[in-house]
């Protein structure tokens, strides 16, 4: 831990100690505290009010038993999760996640990135996760209703447009914040749409929602780009996942002229020298549910399928991992490295282990961490949240506009920060210093709380 600056070494280590077998968690708080080394010296204050330390510890943590009844009469039990983690900018603000690797430590990395995500939006929310060691896949529409409803009973309690307002995340679409808003609609007698986000168009739902993480994290390369005199004309791109993010990534990359060749899922990576057809990607998995092997089938020609997680050994100028965390190890990133890949920007929530980051930064990559990157998502959300609380309902056009106004300030702000704090072209540490200063210093005018 010796990158670590002297002040706050002790602090992750409390941090780990405390926080014991979390490992995303502990990865997500260095990452954090290793840019903050010119900030302390600049403003011992936010060691000495401990401002620091609090910010690393949730302000409230739930786990709760999750009883449903399957199609055959048999009663399962899962885990809930929620984690309050801020609420110095507003309301706690983050997705639910339905998926077996569900556990404390990674709700815990997912709300402690998001505080920094939802400060860097310049929107008043606050950060929050959760979810359940739930898989919806395989499962059918009654099941994930009934799961659905047994955990908006539980959780129903803790939520509220002005307190923790939830979104979707991994395995929670608008199917799922169907069936959550429906039960917590049911129970309260109060059809407060403010409460989740990610709802559907004709109830209270926002344009651009589905479409926002992907989108926006294309409008950050973009950005990136525009600062280098470049565009994505004709630039050869990977993108890894075949979800929301990933297929609508790969929508806004193809309208900006860039060539997606791979995609990937669980199963494996397809491989499609003309460009992914994105209609026949969408078919398979946003109507037949199906798997990128599929692809190859319905595509023909030069596409093919490989049963193999590495889709890094694609060569591309620009990777866009948008699948899950740490999928990018240190041999991975050299592979991109030696392959000419030029830019990684985060689609998913730290899906580039330590270890990729160095290397990237060795090599002269141009990095975008998933706090920046990736807070598309959570931005159209708060849009959401703005058009619910007014009765109103904004089209597509004006929402994407907004939304790329969001992700143009978001780049500014990461440059101008990592500049003034003598790190220039340093995206984490202008994403990590920026989200910051903003929720501790909210923290500092809220006093010991």
């Amino acid at each position: 831990m010796n990158g670590l600056h002297d002040k706050l070494l002790d602090l992750y280590e409390e941090v780990a100690t405390r926080n014991a077998g979390e490992s995303e968690f502990h990865q997500s708080v260095y990452e954090v505290l290793n840019s903050l080394g010119p900030v302390v010296e600049k403003h011992p204050q936010y060691v000495d009010s401990e401002v620091i330390r609090r910010l690393c510890e949730p302000e409230r943590q739930i786990i709760f038993r999750v009883p449903w009844v399957d199609d055959r009469g048999t009663v399962q039990i899962n885990r809930g999760f929620r984690v309050e983690f801020n609420s110095a900018l507003g309301p706690f603000k983050g997705g639910l996640r339905f998926h077996p690797s569900v556990y404390l430590g990674i709700v815990k990395f997912l709300g402690f990135e998001q505080i920094f995500k939802n400060s860097l939006t310049g929107m008043p929310i606050g950060g929050g996760k959760g979810g359940a060691d739930f898989d919806p896949k395989g499962r059918s529409d009654e099941e994930v209703m009934r799961f659905c409803q047994s955990f908006m009973t539980e959780l129903y309690r803790h939520l509220g447009e002005y307190t923790d307002v939830p979104a979707g995340d991994t395995g929670v679409g608008t199917r799922e914040i169907g069936y959550l808003f429906g039960q917590y609609k049911r129970i309260t007698n109060r059809y407060e749409s403010g409460t989740l986000t990610g709802k559907g168009l004709t109830w209270g739902g926002s344009q651009v929602r589905t479409e926002a993480t992907g989108y926006g994290t294309v409008f950050f390369v973009n950005e990136i780009l525009r600062t280098g005199n470049d565009t994505f004309e004709g630039k050869r791109t990977v993108v890894s996942g075949s979800g929301n993010v990933a297929i609508y990534a790969i929508e806004k990359i193809q309208e900006l002229g860039g060539v997606v060749v791979a995609c990937s899922d669980s199963s494996g990576y397809v491989v499609d020298e003309k460009g992914i057809d994105l209609d026949i990607l969408k078919e398979i998995k946003e109507v037949r549910r199906g798997r990128v092997a599929d692809y190859v089938e319905m595509r023909g020609g030069a596409a093919h399928f490989v049963e193999d997680h590495n889709v890094w050994n694609v060569p591309c100028e620009i990777a866009l991992p948008c699948a899950t965390q740490n999928e990018i190890n240190g041999d991975e990133a050299l592979a991109l490295i030696n392959n000419g890949c030029r830019v990684v920007a985060e689609g998913a929530n730290m899906p580039c282990s330590p270890a990729a980051v160095k290397h990237f930064a060795s090599a002269g990559v141009t990095f975008a961490p998933g706090k920046a990157a990736n807070a598309g998502g959570v931005a159209t959300s708060a849009l959401e949240m703005q058009q619910n609380a007014s009765r109103d309902s904004w089209t597509f056009a004006d929402t994407e506009k907004r939304l790329e106004q969001i992700m143009r300030r978001i780049h500014n702000r990461c440059l101008v920060t990592a500049d003034e704090y003598g790190q220039p072209n340093n995206y984490v540490a202008g994403a990590n210093i920026a989200g910051f200063i903003r929720v501790a210093d909210a923290m500092l005018a809220l006093g010991v709380v």
